[in-house]
């Protein structure tokens, strides 16, 4: 995930843009506004106009994890809202991610976008996509994606639960969702398995590491939960790695989870509003299904 592959393509799509890296980084966070205005009929349903942000810090197992909590503005009759689970890509909690949040929010839930670096730093840890692929970005953020194995994110996974269902924004008759891109999908899939009665669905966005050998394996742990997920697969992800749409399918019929598993014709990275290959129609389209898979919630 988010290798010198994808940074190929990253950089064909900056050269068509008539932009150096670093200029594309300076655009990125206006950019990302403009580009995250849906556009389609499907990914606007149940939209609300009026939401609540804040900026948020918890305990969890491993210190105080900081977080961007935004909701619908509650109305006089409202029980609150199915919460959800936002997890960043490899670069981090930002601005676009904020961006992202609000905009599930005004569909109707309550998102929790973590920081997944809490253990090393507060966010932001960088501003945009495009400084993880600078020398300096990488070297920060190394040691900090060393810390985050399964077992660190599924405690942080339960900590939010717990958070969530502590808000009076949170409808806790109703299950919890997750999505994640990049770095973030495999944490979707942990979070159902971390809190199997609450979360209830995953979607994954270009995710990277659904597949391995271990026994921590995102699709081996899908057994041990009770939810219903959404793979939205890169098409240069599984040129790379073919068989592991095969085998999350394989997962999803032996462990009786249901899985809506597809290859986007997009690049690494395509949902994320700041990345230089964001495809905003495909990225609909995936935002799209995984506002049906959350209707279940």
């Amino acid at each position: 995930m988010c290798d010198d592959f994808t940074k190929e393509q990253e950089d064909a799509a900056i050269k068509r843009m008539s932009l150096s890296r670093r200029q594309f980084a300076a655009l990125s966070g206006t950019a990302a506004i403009a580009a995250c205005a849906p556009s389609s009929q499907n990914a606007q349903a149940h939209i609300i106009t009026t939401t609540v942000s804040k900026k948020v810090r918890f305990e969890t197992a491993d210190g105080t994890l900081d977080a961007f909590f935004v909701h619908p503005e509650a109305s006089q009759d409202s029980k609150g809202y199915p919460g959800v689970i936002l997890w960043p890509d490899i670069a981090g909690l930002r601005e676009a991610y904020h961006i992202m949040a609000t905009r599930l929010a005004e569909a109707g839930y309550a998102v929790l976008a973590v920081n997944q670096y809490y253990r090393d730093a507060p966010a932001p840890v960088l501003g945009s996509f495009m400084e993880w692929r600078t020398e300096e970005g990488r070297a920060k953020l190394r040691p900090m994606i060393g810390n985050l194995n399964s077992g660190a994110v599924m405690r942080d996974a339960s900590a939010a639960v717990a958070f969530l269902d502590a808000q009076d924004a949170v409808d806790t008759s109703r299950g919890i969702g997750s999505n994640g891109y990049c770095m973030g999908g495999p944490f979707t899939v942990y979070s159902t398995a971390a809190e199997p009665t609450r979360v209830k669905a995953a979607a994954s966005f270009h995710g990277g590491g659904l597949v391995r050998e271990d026994e921590d394996s995102p699709h081996r742990l899908m057994q041990k939960t009770q939810a219903s997920y959404l793979f939205a697969v890169a098409q240069n992800d599984d040129q790379r790695r073919p068989d592991d749409k095969d085998e999350l399918r394989i997962a999803s019929e032996a462990s009786g989870r249901p899985a809506e598993i597809e290859v986007y014709p997009a690049p690494h990275g395509w949902c994320t509003i700041d990345s230089p290959v964001f495809d905003k129609e495909e990225a609909d389209r995936a935002w799209a299904r995984m506002l049906v898979l959350f209707e279940g919630l």
